[in-house]
Order: structure tokens, then sequence, then C-alpha cells
């Protein structure tokens, strides 16, 4: 292991990071919150932590192997969570947060999560709420993989921490060079929230709150900069452009760089990811609406059509906004959405969850089973695009999701022990893993009441969601550390 790589890597990656503690400082004379004292040292700890970390091996040339770049992607995850936390700890105006509750947020944020300890957000300077913004904005995409856009011309190449980074069923770059691909996914991904902002600000946002929940919601995190989060708005214009910006950011962003390389939209319906993404949505929806109206939740079926869509759109894609209460649904409802955040978005996009493509991998792995014990000598394969899966794949999507299974199971009990009830502890359990954020029970509006042990599971929990179990799993096993 080369732990001298890992550790420039980190510094270099630290260093980079804290200039984006400067924009908060912008916001903060803007508004005059009396915060940019706090962004000032916020970003001189984390450049200096970065400088010591990697001046004793800035002469150093080497390339990554698989194994330091995933110990890179995980310990470049807690390290960045860790200096994250300083606007939060330093300013007074949080609630004065704990390091537990701090690291949580950070945590959170920057794994767009979108699950907050802070109970009253209008209580909150600005440069604050925008700084927690940018932090799912950051996160969404993957910090790294705008990094090794970078690192290469610092000497340190990146393919591995391409590749720890996003461990979906295909790895294959988009462009010839990495740096291209990291630039272009980076170029869809800012040409999303601009127009994701300029939709929310012709639809009533102030330019403070579009250019915010723009950040969260094509990141898939959550966070906004009122209680009521997208509710508090309480209009339909506004909440029509979260939505197709949601649905956006939760398809693969290869695909949208195919579609828009070859100026054709033919390959959104050619995908069989894409194809199952929208099915379950449109389904997750008529089931959601039929039951707000039966149940008369609301005075009309308009209503329940409009807050229904929405919240089956926000929670399966596991971005995490509320456009009302929906824990207090009739409970099948709220169960059910919960439920759908395990399959989550495609892979490639922000979104959390298992992922689509693996949920229909699955899927048509039990109908194979299903078509060889009706006939035992049949050749059945399992196709994904027309192509034959090989088994090499298909034991790899059994791998994760066994893994996950077992880390779901640990967690849970974790959270028991702490003296979390079972609903509360399950849908944090799922809310935290899946990358979602808002839960059932105590965790309803907030995790501000659980216990600080509760808050460092769940914090890791996110960790492990954010980087697909296997990343972080693989850490313990005696064979990754062997030389």
């Amino acid at each position: 292991m080369q732990i001298n790589i890992v550790l420039k890597t980190i510094g270099l990656l630290l260093m980079i990071f804290s200039s984006t503690q400067l924009p908060p400082i912008i916001v903060s004379y803007i508004y005059q919150d009396g915060e940019i004292g706090t962004f000032i040292i916020s970003f001189a700890l984390t450049f200096i932590g970065g400088f010591l970390l990697s001046q004793p091996f800035k002469d150093l040339r080497k390339d990554f192997r698989i194994r330091e770049g995933v110990l890179v992607v995980v310990c470049f995850w807690l390290v960045l969570s860790l200096f994250a936390t300083a606007p939060f700890i330093l300013t007074d105006s949080a609630g004065h947060l704990q390091f537990s509750s701090a690291f949580f947020e950070s945590m959170s944020g920057l794994t767009t999560t979108g699950a907050t300890v802070i109970a009253n957000l209008e209580d909150i300077p600005r440069s604050i709420l925008y700084y927690r913004q940018q932090l799912q904005w950051l996160g969404g995409m993957g910090i790294i993989v705008l990094a090794v856009a970078i690192l290469p011309l610092l000497g340190v190449g990146g393919m591995e921490l391409y590749h720890a980074e996003s461990s979906g069923i295909s790895k294959e770059r988009l462009t010839p060079k990495l740096r291209q691909t990291a630039l272009m996914l980076w170029k869809i991904y800012i040409g999303f929230t601009i127009i994701c902002a300029v939709g929310y600000y012709f639809a009533g946002m102030s330019i403070f709150d579009a250019i915010g929940h723009s950040f969260s919601t094509v990141a898939i995190g959550g966070f906004s900069t009122h209680n009521g989060s997208i509710g508090y708005f309480d209009s339909y214009q506004i909440e029509i452009v979260a939505m197709v910006f949601m649905l956006l950011a939760g398809v693969n962003f290869s695909l949208h760089f195919v579609t828009w390389n070859s100026l054709s939209i033919k390959h959104y319906w050619e995908d069989s990811e894409f194809k199952a993404y929208t099915a379950v949505i449109a389904a997750v929806i008529v089931i959601v609406v039929a039951l707000l109206i039966v149940n008369n939740e609301y005075d009309s079926a308009i209503e329940s059509i409009r807050h229904g869509a929405f919240q089956a759109i926000s929670i399966v894609t596991t971005t995490g906004y509320a456009s009302q209460d929906f824990s207090g649904w009739i409970p099948v409802i709220p169960i059910l959405l919960i439920f759908m955040s395990f399959i989550g978005a495609c892979v490639g996009s922000t979104g959390g969850g298992i992922k689509v493509v693996r949920v229909l991998v699955m899927f048509r792995l039990g109908i194979r089973e299903i078509k060889k014990y009706i006939h035992p000598n049949a050749q059945v394969n399992v196709k994904l695009n027309h192509a034959n899966l090989t088994e090499r794949t298909l034991t790899s999507v059994l791998g994760f999701f066994s893994l996950y299974v077992i880390s779901f199971m640990i967690i849970l009990l974790l959270l028991m022990l702490t003296g979390m009830d079972q609903v509360s502890a399950f849908s944090a359990t799922a809310a935290s893993m899946n990358n979602l954020g808002p839960g059932l029970g105590s965790v309803a509006e907030n995790y501000s009441s659980l216990s600080d042990v509760a808050k460092w599971i769940l914090s890791i929990s996110m960790l492990i969601g954010r980087l697909e179990v296997l990343t972080l799993i693989a850490l313990f096993h005696k064979s990754f550390w062997r030389y």
C-alpha cells in the first residue's frame, strides 16, 4: 500500500476544496450576516490542513493502483466531512451544534442525503444556508470526479479514483481521456443547475432560494433554505420545475452525454434502465394518487395529483423534498414510498438507492431461474440493452445486494440498541443508506432528537450508501491490505 501517494492526494484535494469556502464569504458580505470571519477561518484551516498533508510528498510521482484509489475515496469523504464541519461549529447562529451534529450535517450534505439536525432554518444566516446547499451540489456528481480532471496536471493519476467513485455496472469512459470525461460530466451538471435556477426564479423564488434549491435539486440532495421545504412556497409552478429536474438528475449522466452528443433523444428509449426508471416512477405516482383520492386526503382530485406526483418523484429519486408532510398520510403511503427509495435512481446519476439497473438485473435473473426451473435444460440468458450479461456481472450484482442487506441489518440493529423505536430506526436506516433524508417516526421532521451515538452510526451509513457499499466495506477485508 502506497500510503504516501494517498496522503498527497488527500492533501491536494483538501486544498482544492478550501476554495469552495470562499463563495459563502461573498454571500455573507451581500447579506451582512456577520459570518465572514467564520468562513475565512474555515478556509484557512482546510487549506493549511491540506498543505501539511501534501507538502512532504510534493515531488512524488506515482500512479494509483486500485487499492490506493479506493482508500483515497473513502478517506477523503471522511476527511472532507471532518473539515466541512468547521463553519457549523464556528458560527454561533446554527443552534451551537456539537461536533457529532456538525459532522452529521456535513456528511449529510456531501453525500446528498438531506437529513438535518438543524431545527429552525429560518434563524440560520444566509451564508450558512448557502454553504449547506453548496455542499450538496459538490457531493452530487462527486467532488473527486471534479478533482481527477485537475490532478493529472499536478502529477497524480486518476483512473482508479474514477472507477472507485463510479461503481456501477458500466465503467466505460465517455471520452478517450479521463480528464475530458470528468469535465464533460461537470458541464452537463452545471448546465442543468443554471437552467434549474432560472426555472425556479421565473416560477416565483427569490434569487437566493432559486440558486440554493437548484443546487440541491440537481444534486438530488433535498436540503432546503426553509423548514417547510418546497411546501413553504405552496406553488405548483415551483413544484413542476422541481419534478422535471429531479427526474432529469435521476437519469444516468452518461446517457445525457450520449444524447446531447448525438442530438437525438432516441438513446433514452433504447436504454433498458431508463425505461424501467420511468415505469417505476409512473406506477408509484398512480398508486399514491389513487390512494390519496380514495381516502379523501385532499378536498379535490387535483390536489391529490399535485402532491401525490411530487412526493412520489421526490422519494423514488431519493431527493427528499416535501410539498406536504407525507408522514401524516394514511400509513401505507409513506411505507410504500420508503420501500420505493430502495430502488432509487439510475446508476451514474446523482441519486441514491440500490439503483434501478441492479434491481432490473435481479428481477430478470429471477425470471431466468423460474424458466430454468420449468425447463431445466434450457439455455436462458439475462439481457440488458439487448446484450447478454456475463455471469461475472450477475455475480457482482448479487454480491452488492447481499452486502447491502447485511449492512442494512447491522445498522438497523445498532440504531435500535441506542433506544430508537422500530419504525424510526428502520426509516432512518433506509433514509441514510439510500441517501434519501426524511424518515418516519421521531426522524420525520429532523434528526436533532437522536443521541450522538445514533448520529455517528447514521453518518457512516450515509457514507456506505454514497460509496455504494463495496468501496467502503472492501477496506475491512484482510486481502485489501496485503502487498
